[in-house]
């Protein structure tokens, strides 16, 4: 089976990396180890930021900004196009304090962000739990334009929409070796047999560096563990999404609502931990004492890289091989403007944004 690209991963990343070349008139092939958008894509909170923009570096908040500014338009395409509703919403999120507010304040005028103080009496009724720590009684802090996703159901309409644009989508095919000759990957070899394409593009997420070897050259990625926990309400308790330091907490149109996470260096160990549990639902109860029980708890498997900053672009030494990986935690924030980014990059277009920081060493 021949095609122009060959995609490693079926995550975010992936999937978005496929449908700008096939829309772009290439013929792909995405192959997947498990099952498509069921790894770090599927268990994430889908909030389309970064938690705090002004804890980053520069070469995250720009992607991840330009990221955000293209979900919108991207979800809404998605969702008249396969029928499937990604659940894209602009929901605000609310920091609760301690927070850093000259930071915050000087970073969003700087970068045109809309940011206002609020009192957390009108978004949070009834607890006053959360005024504790506050620069004044009832202070808190909202971005309005943040805007969350749900995951899964983003993942089942990028998959659907790439196998509609012609893109042929293979799970359980694990890829067990590059065959290189000279400066050029000439088929990679998976537990279903021989792939051969002209181009290939490694989007494996925490499986990225692991899967190139020696190849991988100088990047830096590894699976850092993230353990989230579901809570089920008859309707939603509040709208914003609620950010407590490094607590998330997710409301859902439904009535879930999602909690996290952890950050764990643990190496590919995705199960849950008690300990884990107890935290995070500690620190819930310490702002809803009443909450109930999680009805759901889970693990995934970020891409950690240094700093946040993934890897997209050709490799040095091989001509026909591109990374698109190491998003972190922003993956799905990310994954349209990094499509954009390799798609630029493999037509020689100019990029919207500097690129340097993400080239791969």
């Amino acid at each position: 089976m021949q095609t122009d690209f060959l995609i490693v991963g079926g995550g975010a990343v992936g999937l978005a990396s496929a449908q700008a070349l096939l829309q772009a008139g290439y013929s792909v092939i995405l192959v997947e180890r498990g099952a498509v958008g069921r790894e770090a894509s599927w268990a994430g909170g889908g909030i389309l930021s970064p938690l705090c923009s002004w804890d980053y570096k520069e070469p995250v908040t720009r992607l991840a900004h330009r990221g955000m500014d293209m979900f919108g338009e991207a979800a809404a395409k998605l969702h008249d196009a396969t029928g499937i509703d990604p659940e894209y919403q602009r929901s605000g999120m609310l920091l609760l304090p301690p927070y850093q507010t000259e930071l915050a304040t000087q970073w969003c005028a700087r970068h045109q962000v809309a940011l206002q103080q609020v009192n957390l009496a009108d978004y949070l009724p009834g607890n006053p739990q959360v005024r504790q720590g506050a620069g004044q009684p009832g202070d808190g802090l909202l971005l309005s334009e943040v805007a969350q996703v749900r995951n899964p159901r983003l993942m089942q309409a990028l998959a659907k929409h790439v196998e509609m644009l012609g893109g042929v989508i293979l799970e359980q095919h694990e890829v067990q070796q590059f065959e290189i000759s000279g400066d050029r990957v000439l088929a990679l070899q998976t537990t279903r047999g021989r792939l051969v394409a002209d181009h290939y593009i490694v989007a494996a997420g925490a499986w990225s560096r692991a899967l190139l070897g020696e190849h991988a050259l100088n990047m830096d990625i590894r699976p850092i563990r993230g353990q989230i926990l579901l809570l089920k309400f008859d309707t939603p308790p509040f709208r914003q999404i609620l950010l407590k330091q490094n607590l998330y907490l997710i409301p859902r149109r439904d009535g879930h609502v999602l909690v996290g996470s952890t950050l764990e260096d643990v190496g590919f160990d995705k199960s849950t931990t008690a300990e884990a549990r107890a935290e995070l639902l500690g620190r819930v109860r310490g702002i809803f004492p009443d909450w109930p029980d999680p009805i759901q708890h889970w693990a995934g498997f970020r891409p950690g890289s240094p700093d946040n900053i993934p890897t997209i672009g050709r490799h040095p030494q091989l001509t026909n091989l591109y990374a698109n990986s190491g998003h972190f935690r922003y993956g799905v924030t990310m994954s349209f403007a990094s499509a954009e980014l390799l798609l630029n990059e493999i037509e020689g277009v100019a990029q919207q944004l500097p690129v340097e920081e993400y080239r791969w060493q």
